[in-house]
């Protein structure tokens, strides 16, 4: 799944990429992947205080292996969709 995403990291600096994320799950994984390319992922964290954020940033810098000040979520800070920018 992530593949096409880490080529495209290595090639440009950066990728941003849409997610849709269900927190307050039983484990953080990729759920799938939508028709127009959005990751659905669950998260383990609750949404409340920004902990289901924070989840998703831990979860994407590993599967990116970059650190955590890499991955920033442009759009939808308080929403389920959100736009999600990773550096390396």
């Amino acid at each position: 799944m992530f593949s096409a995403l880490i080529r495209k990291l290595h090639q440009n600096g950066s990728v941003d990429f849409s997610v849709r994320v269900h927190p307050g799950s039983k484990h953080t994984h990729v759920k799938a992947v939508m028709a127009d390319g959005t990751l659905k992922i669950d998260i383990a964290a609750a949404p409340e205080h920004g902990k289901a954020n924070a989840a998703l940033i831990c979860f994407l810098a590993e599967r990116f292996d970059v650190p955590k000040s890499h991955v920033e979520i442009q759009k939808g800070q308080t929403s389920r969709a959100k736009i999600v920018r990773v550096r390396s």
